[in-house]
């Protein structure tokens, strides 16, 4: 009989079993498997936030900038519109810093072409410290008007060296009850500033008396190169002539900067340059506009029209009583997946089709609804081939221009 001549120590174990190669193998794809779901399951949360936070800028920037441009379309008009006939004069102007001409308008809209980019808004209104009020002239001046001879009005209330005005040439009408533009293109409206040299009579600010003597500073905007061979006539007794007071003229012209931003440009009051653009607002790819007229006969008729097409006279610069904007604001979120499958379009509702007339719209745009009319909004102009990977949102309001209607 065999003896066994094993061992055993108390509290010394037996032999112990690890995991095997296949245990180890199965426990790792488990393990990855885990980790890939719940990466895909945060990829897809981070993206979800991304894309909420990123709409949610595109909306404060576009709703920004649609005020922004709401507001001072609403001034426009302030100082300019107070004279019907005054509208759509081309205005010239030359200082220091430059010269040029604009249109004495409270907006000027600028097409931006058969390629569908973006549209320019060019707002001009008086900006005074306390109101701005037309002058009208009582006494004839030298032909053509030299910086060396003031202009007599009637009341040069609230005028102050430095204010800028414009001189707008008027005439009676043919009944010679009522003034009548008498402006042309060769003789255009003018712009100077207000001076007060109290060490002559002819140089000195007076209540019935405006100097516009040349030099520097705002001096530099006097030239008599910007006054036409005229005879600026007036009468106490019959409305002729008239000096505009602007103050610190604001004319700003608001755009699409080419890296999609709102951008704002104001002419300079210092020296009549044109400063470099700011942006405002990012991640606007797009502005529109068009003018709203009232071109129906009667007393007061109501808007019938959107169109951009500029007036070119007076009757029909009178004829513009509201602006209507749209601005496309786009999320700065790129998507793998093409989410914007048409382009944008900008719904001007259902009038467009019946008592109102846009131009240009139309009810059969991809997007658009049966029951309104849209113009389309090709943002592939500025974002560029890859548009459709982006979401976007429209922004659009009409605008009155109600120193046109106080006016009227």
């Amino acid at each position: 009989m065999r003896v066994s001549t094993t061992m055993y120590v108390k509290g010394v174990p037996g032999r112990q079993r690890g995991f095997s190669l296949i245990e180890l193998m199965v426990g790792m794809v488990v393990g990855l498997l885990a980790v890939l779901v719940i990466t895909q399951v945060m990829t897809l949360a981070e993206g979800r936030k991304r894309t909420v936070s990123m709409g949610a800028d595109a909306q404060v920037n576009g709703a920004l900038a649609l005020f922004a441009m709401q507001r001072d379309i609403a001034q426009a008009g302030y100082g300019t519109a107070a004279i019907p006939e005054a509208l759509g004069c081309p205005t010239q102007y030359s200082s220091s810093g430059g010269s040029g001409t604009f249109t004495l308008a409270p907006v000027v809209i600028v097409d931006g072409g058969a390629n569908d980019a973006s549209d320019q808004i060019t707002v001009l209104q008086a900006n005074t410290t306390n109101f701005s009020a037309p002058m009208g002239l009582t006494e004839n001046t030298v032909n053509p008007p030299t910086t060396a001879t003031p202009f007599k009005v009637a009341s040069s209330l609230g005028a102050v060296a430095g204010n800028l005005m414009v001189l707008v040439p008027l005439t009676n009408n043919s009944t010679g009850t009522a003034r009548a533009a008498a402006w042309t293109s060769t003789l255009p409206c003018s712009v100077f500033s207000v001076t007060d040299d109290s060490g002559s009579a002819t140089t000195a600010l007076t209540s019935t008396q405006i100097p516009h003597v040349n030099g520097t500073g705002v001096r530099a905007w006097n030239q008599n190169s910007v006054f036409p061979a005229m005879t600026v006539e007036g009468d106490p007794t019959v409305l002729k002539s008239v000096l505009l007071n602007m103050g610190a003229m604001v004319r700003r012209t608001y755009s699409i900067s080419a890296a999609g931003s709102l951008q704002s440009a104001d002419l300079s009051l210092t020296d009549g340059s044109s400063p470099a653009a700011t942006e405002l607002y990012p991640q606007i790819v797009m502005l529109r506009a068009l003018y709203g007229k009232a071109t129906g006969g009667g007393t007061n008729p109501p808007i019938n029209t959107y169109d951009k097409t500029a007036p070119t006279t007076n009757a029909q610069w009178q004829q513009v009583k509201s602006i209507r904007i749209a601005v496309v604001a786009r999320s700065v979120q790129y998507e793998k997946d093409a989410v914007t499958v048409n382009a944008p379009v900008w719904d001007v509702g259902g009038s467009a089709t019946g008592t109102i007339a846009v131009t240009g719209a139309s009810s059969t745009l991809a997007g658009c609804s049966s029951s309104s009319a849209c113009l389309k909004l090709d943002v592939s102009t500025l974002v560029g081939a890859d548009w459709q990977h982006y979401r976007y949102k429209v922004y659009d309001t009409i605008v009155p221009l109600r120193n046109v209607l106080w006016h009227s």
